[in-house]
């Protein structure tokens, strides 16, 4: 339910498969790294002037001046190359601000390829029929898109629903486009739904206090982690045989695209259980209590120093990279948005001592925890047992109701001040 009387304006992105022909690739990658040399170019003229010259103005004088002197930049869209301006501003407010580091170099291997269209009426975008769309990419021409999501265009679209801009993104799969879209709508009711607790984990990846959970397979199938593990010997045996110093062959780049694109759709079949999942929690309770982890501390390695090696530093390793691979940071980026679109808040308590401390007594016990899955309270006047995780979900719930949560968490889950920049000074 939303209230009429109060309108809030909500950007959200909507991303789709591009059908790029080869040659309108090798635009659409020319023009990506024309858009990374010319952040490169940007953050070595930032480093240059003085302190006082560090304005927009002239930022934009040496851009065009660039493109100019510098051939392959005026592949470029005019319109692309001044986003690329504001987003790197953008970057250094961000860093001034604490919630980012301090902008740096893209390398050419490391950075992923994008380009921005900040003007949505160049796109002019067109319904082919039920499964396709048709957009123009500047410098590019008309290109097909997969139409999985309806967007508002022709008819559908308005001063109050519109497309504000897209970007092109490349990544293992191919080229994608994502287009922003600016809608106006009612400010949601508070929610009435009930209060939730919430455990994240490895073998159950999220387990909530009312003793339901939420559970996912394999990303790959059978057929395509023997595919990946195949293409991963390939890869090591043919990394074997290159000599110091001498070009990657094409084939071993191959291989390694073909790791990557395995990579890739296991990572988006995650995004789409991670947006049901938490989509399904947001519309169902009006208020969600998680943990306050701090991951970055969980996944350290054990390896220690020569002095003082580690213990276990193999199965140490497993469990971070079965931490890593559950994304519990993304999780809570969804949940602080979605709850909030549907007018429910998000909260966060304290981590330590709930997956030990038994819900029924509130006493932590030593041996309380059986194993990953059983529960047992070892006083002698509880004995409760139960779900391990069932447990854990439930203190998360009682330390909220009983006024132990932390600041409502915000849309990021980490914020942090980049190092050696002081705001005072670095403006």
């Amino acid at each position: 339910m939303v209230s009429q009387d109060t309108l809030v304006k909500r950007q959200f992105g909507h991303r789709a498969r591009l059908a790029l022909s080869p040659a309108g690739m090798l635009k659409t990658d020319g023009q990506a790294h024309a858009a990374r040399t010319m952040w490169n170019l940007l953050h070595a003229w930032w480093q240059m002037m003085p302190k006082q010259e560090r304005t927009l103005a002239n930022a934009d004088a040496a851009i065009r001046q660039a493109r100019e002197d510098i051939d392959f930049l005026a592949v470029l869209p005019a319109q692309a190359a001044q986003a690329v301006l504001k987003t790197y501003f953008q970057a250094w407010k961000n860093c001034w601000d604490g919630r980012a580091d301090a902008p740096n170099f893209k390398g050419r291997f490391r950075t992923v390829m994008s380009v921005d269209i900040p003007q949505g009426r160049d796109l002019n975008i067109v319904r082919v029929h039920r499964r396709w769309g048709q957009v123009n990419i500047p410098k590019v021409g008309r290109v097909r898109f997969r139409w999985t999501k309806d967007l508002p265009v022709g008819k559908h679209a308005g001063p109050e629903n519109r497309i504000t801009g897209a970007r092109l993104i490349k990544d293992a799969l191919g080229w994608h486009i994502a287009f922003r879209v600016q809608t106006l709508q009612g400010k949601p009711e508070p929610h009435q739904g009930p209060d939730i607790g919430i455990d994240v984990g490895v073998t159950v990846p999220i387990a909530l206090s009312d003793g339901e959970t939420y559970e996912h397979g394999e990303w790959l199938t059978g057929k395509e982690r023997a595919r990946l593990l195949h293409l991963e010997q390939r890869a090591a045996q043919r990394k074997r045989h290159r000599k110091p110093g001498e070009r990657t062959s094409r084939r071993l780049h191959r291989t390694c695209d073909q790791i990557a694109g395995l990579r890739a759709k296991a990572k988006r079949r995650a995004l789409d259980w991670q947006h049901q999942t938490t989509t399904a929690i947001a519309r169902t309770y009006g208020t969600v209590v998680i943990e306050a982890l701090t991951i970055t501390n969980m996944v350290k390695s054990a390896r220690g120093t020569i002095e003082e090696p580690g213990k276990n530093v193999a199965q140490k390793s497993g469990l971070n990279r079965s931490i890593s691979g559950e994304a519990w940071g993304r999780t809570v980026t969804m949940l602080a948005y979605k709850t909030a679109q549907h007018g429910g808040t998000l909260a966060k308590v304290p981590a330590p001592g709930t997956s030990r401390r038994c819900s029924a007594c509130g006493r932590t016990t030593p041996g309380n925890r059986e194993s990953q899955a059983v529960f047992v309270c070892k006083n002698p006047d509880c004995g409760w047992s139960g779900n391990a995780d069932h447990n854990a979900a439930r203190n998360v719930l009682h330390l909220y109701r009983m006024g132990l949560a932390l600041i409502p968490a915000a849309g990021r889950a980490v914020v942090r001040r980049a190092k050696r920049v002081k705001p005072a000074t670095a403006r």
